[in-house]
C-alpha cells in the first residue's frame, strides 16, 4: 500500500521539491542581482519545510481486538451522535475528527474489513467544523464490511483549505486496521459512521491519533 514505511507521504513530493527548487533559484539571482532575492528565497525554504511537517508520516501501534475501532484521522473531536447517514440512509452512530494543518493528513483503516462499495461527491467546501460540511462538501466515503457482516461508513470531506482528497482504497479491497488508505491536503475532517450498539470510548473535544485511537467497539 502508498507511503508504507516512507516518513514523508509521496504526494507531499511535489510541493517540497517545487518549493525548494525556487528557493534555490532565488538564492542563486540573490548573488547576481539583488538582496531582496536572498529574503524570498527563505521564504520558499519555509514553504518547504513546512511542506516537510504537513506530510509527515509517522509509524503508529494499533491495538488488537476483532471489534475494536480506531481513529482514522489525527485530529479533534467535534460531532457525536445518532444521525441518518447520508449514502446508505441507516441510522448509524456518527464521530467526526477536525485536521487542522497542523495535524498528521495521513488517513487509516479503522477497522479490519472489506471495501464494500466507494462514492464520490462533488460540494462545496465550508468550513469542516461547520456541521452542513458533513452533507454539502466535497467527499470521498468507503462503506466497510466486516467478516461478521457488520458495516461501518468512512467518510473524507474536503474544507475550506483541503481541496484534494486522496483515498487508495478500491472496490473488494480488504483493509488491515491501522493501514494506510488515502490523506486530504490542507486541512479537513473525516465523518466516521458505526452500526447501532457500537460502544462509543470517546468524548467531544478529545483528541485522536490515527490507528491508535480506540474510538469504540462494534456490537
Amino acid at each position: 500500500m502508498r507511503n508504507t514505511h516512507t516518513p514523508v507521504a509521496v504526494e507531499g513530493y511535489p510541493f517540497i521539491a517545487g518549493f525548494a527548487a525556487v528557493a534555490a533559484l532565488l538564492a542563486l539571482l540573490g548573488q547576481f542581482l539583488h538582496f531582496g532575492f536572498f529574503i524570498l528565497a527563505a521564504l520558499f525554504v519555509l514553504l518547504a519545510l513546512f511542506s516537510v511537517f504537513f506530510f509527515r508520516n509517522p509509524e503508529r501501534s494499533t491495538p488488537a481486538g476483532e471489534n475494536v475501532v480506531v481513529a482514522p484521522a489525527d485530529g479533534e473531536v467535534i460531532f457525536l451522535g445518532k444521525v441518518t447517514e447520508p449514502h446508505t440512509g441507516a441510522e448509524m452512530e456518527k464521530i467526526s475528527i477536525f485536521m487542522s494543518v497542523f495535524n498528521v493528513h495521513v488517513n487509516r483503516a479503522p477497522i479490519t474489513a472489506k471495501v464494500a462499495d466507494a462514492f464520490y461527491t462533488k460540494g462545496k467546501f465550508y468550513d469542516v467544523r461547520d456541521e452542513r460540511a458533513s452533507f454539502e462538501n466535497e467527499q470521498q466515503g468507503v462503506v466497510l464490511e466486516t467478516e461478521n457482516g457488520l458495516r461501518m461508513v468512512v467518510v473524507q470531506v474536503a474544507g475550506l483549505i483541503a481541496r484534494r482528497i486522496v483515498c487508495y482504497a478500491k472496490v473488494g479491497d480488504l483493509l488491515t486496521r491501522g493501514r494506510r488508505y488515502g490523506l486530504i491536503r490542507f486541512g479537513s475532517r473525516l465523518d466516521v459512521y458505526l452500526p447501532l450498539g457500537t460502544r462509543i470510548d470517546v468524548v467531544m473535544g478529545q483528541k485522536t491519533v490515527a490507528g491508535e485511537t480506540v474510538l469504540g467497539i462494534l456490537p
